[in-house]
């Protein structure tokens, strides 16, 4: 047998194994996808309002282990909301266009196709505090939301972010408290 010949052979096999080996362990230690498999991006987000979107209810805030997360819940909802989202310089407020300031790195304008007030104009949500719609304190991402307004059928929010992140958005059927709501829900990633 030629040694010169089997060494190589040898090495070769080595190496290959070791690459084989390191290679299978590093994606399944690195999160099993550059970050907790988000594939979210940061561009404009949008869905046409359903027949019936009916009004809004609540907003609350939480946190994930990869993303901080709103919701806007809505009661009377006859099918899904409708909704705009973006990243823009200011947020205007509703019928004024007054800027609405939001602390934060990027600040994102949520529109949702639903009015805070009833078929007589009755407030249906009021936050406390119109610059801290509701406490984000904790978040890590989410650095403040703001109340822009709800008018002509259309109620607004300006939420600050620690920096242009990944979002996705999505109404989900059902809400706390209402037999007949649906939730919109804004998720936005810790980071790229």
């Amino acid at each position: 047998m030629d040694r010169t010949r089997t060494r190589p052979r040898v090495l070769a096999v080595v190496l290959l194994a070791t690459v084989a080996l390191l290679g299978g362990a590093l994606p399944a230690h690195a999160g099993s996808d550059p970050y907790c498999g988000i594939r979210w991006g940061s561009l404009p987000e949008a869905a046409p309002p359903a027949y019936s979107p009916g009004t809004v209810a609540d907003v609350r805030a939480g946190q994930h282990p990869c993303f901080d997360r709103l919701v806007v819940d809505l009661q009377d909802a006859g099918g899904t909301s409708g909704y705009a989202v973006r990243y823009v310089e200011q947020v205007g407020a509703q019928g004024s266009g007054t800027p609405v300031p939001a602390r934060g790195g990027a600040v994102l304008q949520v529109i949702v196709q639903a009015p805070a007030y009833d078929d007589a104009y009755r407030p249906t949500y009021q936050p406390t505090d119109p610059t801290e719609v509701v406490a984000v304190g904790g978040a890590r991402t989410l650095q403040q939301v703001a109340w822009a307004g709800s008018f002509e059928g259309q109620t607004s929010l300006a939420v600050g972010t620690r920096a242009r992140l990944p979002f996705r958005v999505f109404v989900l059927d059902g809400a706390p408290g209402t037999a007949d709501g649906a939730r919109l829900v804004l998720d936005v990633a810790h980071r790229w």
